[in-house]
């Protein structure tokens, strides 16, 4: 049953890349929500397959054969549907975007996970860009430009590609959007959009040569960064300007409050953890506990004895 499963899941995937590469600039749905469309019309259409045929037997080419066109058809009109509900906004095109140069709001990234100055795959340019991405939906919102160099010219993402079972940018947003999600959690993955281009000032020696923009709203609840894997400790990073910085405790807490008021929520565990960081005067990383911040309106809470 398990391996039924996977071979339906690939199936549903390939669907999804051929519906998106048809569709193309029309498509609004992600390779993995179109993947799961995908999967529910296999389902549908082998429920329809078996009437037809009469069989309950999987395997048989017809069964599969026109499972396969059920959940096509079900990807397309569902896609269809779906940009005419939300219909992508005007964006301007990324080579006119990067002449612009770094903001408050714009960041350019070489690549997602190659080192260009090692020349080899590093997973501290991962967490650069989780780190850029979750700054940009604690703040204001942004983009994200990835294989634009600092000079804003469109070098593209061989590198990265090349690190991919298949080279292509469909790969490359799922693991990306995997990457969002073992970093900040399921939910803020799914807030940015990604679109690609043709890079104008390719790298040599590889093929495809993509360049990722990643739109980034502010996220309505804060967004925190943990360890790869999605161990370690909770850290909340923000936009300061042109860059991007880590939250002290005691600052998160009035932050978050501020951003985020109607979020927070009170246990007595979470004032028995803040007065003992306030007393230390010393705040070090950012613990899960925070999650769960006391606003400063709910710090007034606490009875006056309790009050520095």
């Amino acid at each position: 049953m398990v391996f039924i499963q996977q071979v339906l899941v690939l199936i549903a995937w390939l669907i999804g890349v051929v519906v998106r590469r048809v569709l193309k600039n029309r498509m609004t749905m992600s390779t993995a929500s179109a993947t799961l469309t995908g999967l529910a019309g296999l389902w549908g259409g082998l429920v329809i397959a078996g009437w037809i045929f009469d069989s309950g037997d999987l395997w048989k080419p017809g069964m599969i054969g026109v499972a396969a066109l059920v959940a096509l058809v079900v990807v397309i009109v569902v896609s269809l549907i779906a940009a005419y509900l939300h219909p992508r906004p005007g964006l301007d095109p990324i080579s006119e975007v990067a002449r612009h140069g770094e903001s408050d709001s714009l960041e350019f990234k070489s690549s997602a996970r190659w080192n260009m100055r090692s020349g080899k795959r590093d997973d501290a340019m991962e967490t650069v860009i989780a780190k850029t991405v979750a700054a940009f939906m604690n703040s204001g919102g942004g983009t994200l430009l990835i294989g634009v160099d600092d000079e804003g010219r469109l070098i593209g993402l061989g590198p990265d590609y090349a690190t991919l079972k298949t080279p292509d940018a469909d790969r490359f947003e799922l693991w990306i959007r995997d990457l969002w999600g073992q970093r900040m959690g399921t939910n803020a993955a799914t807030l940015p959009r990604l679109d690609f281009a043709e890079a104008t000032d390719p790298q040599d020696g590889y093929e495809r040569q993509d360049v990722c923009r990643v739109t980034i709203p502010p996220s309505p609840r804060p967004v925190y960064l943990r360890g790869p894997k999605g161990k370690g400790e909770a850290e909340l990073w923000v936009r300061v300007g042109n860059s991007t910085r880590r939250l002290e405790v005691v600052d998160a807490v009035q932050y978050v409050s501020t951003r985020w008021p109607e979020s927070v929520r009170v246990s007595p565990w979470t004032r028995v953890r803040l007065l003992a960081l306030r007393r230390r005067e010393v705040p070090t990383r950012l613990p899960g506990v925070v999650e769960r911040v006391l606003t400063e309106r709910e710090r007034s809470i606490l009875p006056a004895s309790e009050e520095e």
